[in-house]
């Protein structure tokens, strides 16, 4: 199996490589901002990077939301930022 594939990010296929995690493929693309703030809808970013302040979680497709700095990518994988709420 290659080492390099693509996911989808949001509708738009982007190359990845084997073992990245989300949170490094979104930060690569130049996204800082991955949900609302629940109260406010105010953009949040990634805080701690290690699983424990849930500001970077994503919606995958079949599993809801995750960690997006928990999860490494999966050839075909489908993915969206929250709008809104992180809930």
């Amino acid at each position: 199996m290659s080492d390099r594939w693509t996911i989808t990010i949001d509708g738009t296929e982007v190359p990845v490589r084997e073992g990245q995690t989300l949170l490094a493929v979104l930060l690569a693309q130049g996204r800082l901002a991955l949900r609302g703030s629940d109260r406010s809808g105010e953009p949040r970013g990634p805080l701690c990077g290690m699983g424990l302040c849930m500001d970077c979680l994503v919606l995958v497709q079949g599993r809801g939301a995750v960690r997006s700095c928990m999860e490494t990518v999966e050839p075909g994988l489908v993915l969206r930022t929250i709008e809104g709420g992180g809930s």
